[in-house]
């Protein structure tokens, strides 16, 4: 199932290795021994557990279907719009980034406000809808990214 998940983040312009450089600018400054071998290694086991497979499987999906204009109303339009107050995207994230507790949690916070590497590409609005992609890339890199501060004494 890893590999699904991954292909399909492919698909959507996102590689395991734009979120490496993620976890790599969230933990170097703590780790300074750390390397994106460590980092990767983090993303593909975050990538593993089933209940992040299938936030992406429902966000990535959710995304698909506003693209193709194939979602009821009022969700169509909100979707489309990337409604400020539809904070459903952040939640389904956060689902993610609970499987790390609290440092997943307040580095995702960090994330969505600062938009690092790849995020910032896909909260740019174009022909293509990531309302939840975006989110769920901050709150895989939070999980990896605590994930490895759990691991490792600064």
């Amino acid at each position: 199932m890893h590999e699904t998940v991954v292909a399909l983040l492919e698909q959507r312009g996102v590689t395991v290795d734009d979120i490496v450089e993620i976890v790599y600018t969230l933990q170097k400054p703590y780790h300074p021994n750390l390397g994106p071998d460590e980092c990767k290694e983090s993303v593909i086991r975050v990538l593993g557990k089933r209940e992040v497979q299938y936030a992406l499987y429902t966000g990535i999906t959710l995304d698909i279907l506003a693209e193709q204009k194939r979602l009821p109303e009022p969700l169509q339009s909100i979707l489309q719009a990337d409604e400020p107050l539809y904070g459903v995207d952040e939640i389904l994230a956060l689902g993610i980034t609970n499987v790390y507790g609290s440092i997943g949690l307040t580095s995702f916070g960090y994330l969505d406000k600062e938009k690092l590497g790849i995020i910032s590409k896909l909260n740019k609005k174009g022909n293509s809808v990531h309302v939840f992609l975006d989110d769920l890339v901050a709150g895989v890199a939070a999980a990896a990214s605590a994930r490895i501060a759990h691991r490792n004494k600064p």
